[in-house]
Order: structure tokens, then sequence, then C-alpha cells
């Protein structure tokens, strides 16, 4: 196995250090370049050799660009609030898993008449409730709320890892939290930036109605088309699963809910609470909203957090601060998930230009094309990049160059290409550089970066068939500008 990484090593490493003295093309800089390079290299490397040292090397090249400063990658990484979300949020989830609640939970799912009809039928409905629930609240959000409670389902069903079945339950969880927040604008950001966008352009407000009125219905043929994906191509061993009923976990029994697990649901609810409340009561309390909303996502795990380790229940606290940064806290993810951040912002640096190179590179490609063309181009454009890059960045910039473009066109609906982008551009799945918690589950043990790019992909293309085809002509059923 060593023998067969060296060669992608050594690729990798020439790539992240030579690859700025390759003639760039007319209006991309030779910083431009070697960002390209460590982005491509550092992937190769997550995907084929592994998250912890290759993330650190990719924080350290980081800091040879000229453009760039070490303070500037350490700012935009570990200064990072979604590497602080994801901390804190750490150490709240662990509070929480050293009660019985989440084991309550999981078993709920399991133990339900139609999760005991069979493996695929627990399939579906723990991934219709990830859905469902994450139509209102942020992917990241939603992720680590799951999370403890696919944990518990797995150690209830004694699942291994390396079980391809548990590998499909990972998967299934990071593509339906993604494809969740691209079916709403509610409380998700990247649907939003692109609606933002056409509005700038257009000056006409795209509604919330109209968007999620053809945005559900596609999003519930993506879901589908992922599970046919697991069904027919990943096709994990389910023998074991087929006869579940309460009668497999009657030795499971819970005392009743003390006091120190009642604080700690308590918090972690009110927790949730303060990440979904604004958009909510937004319509109501403008106010409030805005106010809660300033605190963004890293503030309420920290009170969280903060909380349980001041409140002491029979002269213990609800969380020993040591114990929970050392057994609670997933530190190769973490790193990754950093280095992750760093290279987004790195490839989004207005000094470096590649947002501007690739902006300009396209313009005149797709003025060329037929308008069908044209849609499929801005379409595939985020589906890869979305998959293969940052959500937000995705939204911001494949929106930016096709309205305009679609605006000069009569046979283009500009609004509609607007929207399906929007949604396309939350959905991307298959690599650490696409969403933190993609990093978290391909660094777990239950799945990994392979698998989450084979199955990404996958969806990937489903995605951009259903998008072109379905998501566009419903759009212009439904958005009326």
């Amino acid at each position: 196995m060593k023998n067969r990484k060296t060669p992608i090593m050594l690729l990798a490493l020439l790539a992240i250090f030579f690859f700025r003295f390759i003639p760039a093309p007319t209006g991309l800089s030779a910083d431009g370049m070697q960002v390209v390079g460590i982005f491509l290299g550092t992937l190769m490397l997550w995907i084929f050799v592994g998250i912890d040292w290759p993330s650190l090397l990719c924080l350290a090249a980081l800091t040879l660009v000229p453009t760039l400063n070490p303070a500037q990658v350490f700012a935009s990484s570990f200064g990072n609030e979604t590497f602080t979300f994801l901390l804190f949020t750490f150490m709240l989830t662990y509070a929480l898993s050293q009660t019985s609640i989440i084991k309550r939970v999981a078993l709920a799912f399991i133990t339900s008449k139609w999760a005991q009809k069979g493996a695929w039928q627990l399939t579906l409905l723990f991934l219709l409730s990830v859905l469902f629930i994450g139509l209102f609240i942020s992917p990241t959000v939603l992720f680590f709320i799951m999370l403890p409670i696919l944990e518990e389902i797995y150690e209830i069903l004694g699942l291994k890892k390396g079980s391809n079945f548990a590998s499909m339950l990972m998967i299934g969880l990071v593509i339906s939290c993604s494809l969740s927040s691209g079916m709403t604008p509610i409380a998700h950001v990247f649907p939003v930036i692109a609606l933002g966008v056409f509005e700038s352009i257009a000056n006409v407000t795209i509604s919330y109605a109209g968007y999620m009125a053809f945005a559900i219905p596609a999003g519930l043929l993506i879901f589908l088309f992922m599970l046919l994906v697991f069904r027919f191509i990943l096709k994990p061993d389910t023998q074991q699963f087929k006869q579940l009923d309460k009668t497999d976990f009657k030795q499971m029994t819970f005392a009743q809910v003390t006091k120190r697990e009642k604080i700690i649901l308590t918090v972690f609810v009110l927790v949730i609470l303060l990440w979904i409340l604004p958009g909510i009561i937004s319509p109501i309390l403008p106010n409030v909203a805005a106010l809660i909303d300033s605190f963004g996502t890293a503030v309420p795990p920290l009170a969280g957090v903060v909380i349980l380790a001041m409140i002491q229940v029979e002269g213990k606290p609800l969380l020993v601060i040591n114990e929970a940064i050392t057994k609670g806290v997933s530190w190769p993810s973490l790193i990754m998930a950093a280095s992750t951040l760093a290279i987004g912002s790195a490839l989004t640096n207005e000094n470096i230009g590649l947002i501007t190179y690739v902006s300009e590179a396209m313009k005149p490609i797709a003025q060329g094309l037929a308008p069908l063309l044209i849609i499929g181009l801005f379409i595939t454009w985020a589906t890869i990049e979305s998959n293969i890059g940052s959500h937000m960045v995705t939204s911001q910039v494949v929106t930016s160059v096709a309205v305009p473009i679609a605006l000069s066109s009569n046979a283009i609906e500009a609004a509609s290409l607007a929207a399906v982008i929007g949604l396309v551009a939350s959905i991307g799945s298959a690599t650490p550089p696409s969403m933190p918690y993609v990093a978290i589950a391909g660094s777990s043990g239950w799945t990994n970066t392979i698998q989450m790019l084979k199955y990404g992909m996958l969806v990937a293309i489903g995605t951009l068939v259903i998008a072109l085809f379905v998501a566009y002509p419903l759009a212009n059923l439904f958005i009326n500008v």
C-alpha cells in the first residue's frame, strides 16, 4: 500500500511546491497558480493518503504564498468562526453523549414499527428525518445534532467501522444535510446568496414561495436518486438487520431521566433554539431576531459549554473541560476543517485573483453557446464547484457570471437559472473543501474520503441531470418576475 501511495505523494508534493513555477495563463498571477497547486496537491493527499499531516502541510504551504502571510492563514483557519463553532459543538455534544438521552432517541428510531420492517426502512426513516429537519436549520448545525444519534444507532446495532451499511448511513447523513439546505432559503445562506445576486443585478426579487415550489420537488427527486445509488451501486450488506424488533433491545432499559441529564438536555435545546430562532421569528420580531443572529454560530455552543462547566450536581460539574477536550473533540477532523477553511479563503482572496480570472474566462465561452448549452454549462459549473470547493463561493461566483449572460438572452429565464444555481450550489458533498462536516464525516472512520468522493460525485451526476431537466423547467413555471 505504501508503494502505491508513494507516486501520489510525490505528485502531490510537486503540485504544492512547484506549481507556482509553471507559466501562468494570461490574467492569472504566479500566486494564483501556487494556490491552485496547493489545493490540487492537498486534495490528492486527503483522498489517497490521509487527513492528518496533509492538513497541516496545506496550512504550512499557504504561509509561503507571497500575497498571504502566516497571520492571514491562521486567522482564516484556526481563527475562523466555523473552527470555534466546531470545537465548542464537539464539547457540547460530548456532554450530551454521556447521558442516556441520545440512546433513547436512537432507540425510538430503531424500534419504531416502520424501522422494524428492515434495514432499508430504517435508512429511509433516518434520512427523511434529516431532510425534513434540515428544511429549517443550518446544515452544519443539523449534522452535529444528528451525528450523536447516528453513532448511538451504530452502537445499538453493533455496527463496526468499515461496514458498508454504516458508511452508507454516514454518507446519507452528509448528503441529506446539504440537500436540505438547498430546498428552502429558510436559515440557508447558499440559495439566499444566489437570489440576492439576481436581485442586485436585475433589481427584481424572487419570492421564497416561488423558490420552494420548484426546489422541494427537485430536492425530493435528488433524494430518491441518492437512495437508488445506495441500493444498486453501494449495495450494503443488510441481511442481519431484516428482523429487527423490540425484543432485540429488551435488555436495554433506562432508569428515570436524572436531574443531571435534564439540565444538560435543557442547555443543549437552548443552544439549538439560539441557532434556529432568527429564521423563525424574523417576520414578527425582526429586532430580536437580529440580536440573536448577531451572536453567530459559535457563541451559543460556547455559552453552553461554560454553563455546563459552571453548574455542579452532586459535587461534580456537568462538563469537565479537560475531559471534553481530550475525549470529545475529534482533533484530526478539526485540523482538517481548519485547513479547508484556509484554502477556501485563499482561493477566494481578491488579491490572489482566481475568482476574477475564472469569471472572465467563462464569459466568452458562455456567450457563444446555444441557450440550452449555456444553462447546462452554468449548472454543470455550479455542480462541480460545489463538490470540490465552497458552497458559498459557488453560489456567489457562478450566479454573478450567469445572470448578466442570461439577461442578455431572450431564450433564458435569468431568475430561474439563478434559483437553480442556488439549489445545486448547496448540495455538493464529495470532498472536504465543500463543507466542514464533509471533512468530519470523511475522517470519522465510519466512512472515508474515497467513499465520500465516489458517492458524492455519483449523486452530483443525478443532481446535474435533475437540475437541468426538472428543476429549471419547474422554476420557469413557479418563479414569476
